[in-house]
């Protein structure tokens, strides 16, 4: 399948990028920067891109598995230009510190990938005071884009990529009660909220950045066997690692759909979109209320003192 070589200024535009692995396109003179690239999906699709030429930073919270992951995705993409970077997205300050460290090292950024993320099988708070699911999975994507907004401006064409979840078709959101203080916690209720907050964001996004040249998608990258339920309660474990034999997809074609996001010319010049299965859906009633998405905007702001 033909390359196509694009500069700092260029379009992404190159061969598409299907949820087979071999298609490569060129990205060189391109910035990535994917989260929670330790593991899963998040490592998988810093191979891919690495492989594309890009010069990628992978985001890890844990010193020793970041490191692990950074060989590891040397090795199987055959590329020099990789970066480790630490961040705990359970922290604020953390995010604005890593975020303050990329910009003094970076000048230009093409592909935000949003991707760390967690499951709390009993109601936790993070060092701001906040839920820990809804912190980390919607705040941290939140957070994160608007400290480093100003340089994915600068380098459009640019994208950004929220990973989401069909989780979010079964959430709620309180503005009352955001974190569940008022009791009704469950590891699924949770997620779920916060994966509705992903999509929600993404549109009013999309819809801030109108004629900027920045596009921003969500979506499922599928059943995915990762260990991002390593926080489930104990009795489901025995039932996950079942369905993960059975049902679920590989971290390298969860990794695929969202590679495919972040580059395919399929895509290019559309946003907002909620995708499944490299395809553009309909999502949930609530994630379109377009309402909701700008209290849900303007709590985020409050929630990370951006306001």
């Amino acid at each position: 399948m033909t390359s196509r070589r694009r500069g700092h200024g260029s379009s992404l535009r190159g061969a598409a990028v299907p949820a087979s692995i071999g298609a490569v396109i060129d990205l060189s003179g391109k910035t990535a920067l994917v989260t929670g690239a330790s593991s899963g999906i998040g490592l998988e699709a810093s191979v891919q891109i690495a492989r594309m030429g890009a010069d990628v930073v992978m985001v890890a919270r844990d010193p020793k598995r970041g490191e692990e992951a950074l060989e590891d995705v040397k090795k199987r993409s055959g590329s020099s230009k990789l970066t480790l970077m630490l961040c705990d997205f359970a922290s604020q300050a953390e995010i604005r510190r890593f975020a303050a460290e990329f910009r003094e090292a970076r000048s230009r950024l093409h592909i935000l990938i949003n991707n760390a993320g967690g499951v709390n099988k009993e109601r936790k708070v993070t060092v701001d005071g906040i839920e820990q699911t809804f912190a980390v999975n919607h705040l941290g994507y939140f957070l994160l884009t608007n400290l480093l907004l100003d340089m994915i401006e600068k380098s459009a064409p640019a994208r950004i990529v929220n990973v989401a979840s069909v989780g979010h078709r079964r959430a709620d959101i309180d503005f009352d009660d955001l974190g569940f203080e008022k009791g009704g916690y469950a590891i699924m209720r949770a997620y779920s909220r916060s994966k509705l907050a992903n999509v929600l964001f993404t549109r009013e996004l999309a819809s801030r950045l109108k004629g900027k040249n920045v596009t921003v998608t969500s979506l499922h990258p599928g059943a995915v066997a990762t260990n991002i339920w390593s926080g489930a309660p104990s009795w489901a474990r025995p039932i996950l690692s079942v369905v993960k034999a059975l049902f679920m997809i590989s971290p390298e074609e969860g990794g695929s759909r969202v590679v495919y996001l972040a580059t395919s010319p399929e895509v290019e010049g559309k946003t907002g979109g909620y995708y499944d299965k490299n395809e553009e859906q309909v999502p949930a009633p609530l994630a379109l209320d377009r309402a909701l998405a700008k209290r849900l905007w303007d709590e985020s702001t409050k929630l990370t003192g951006l306001a």
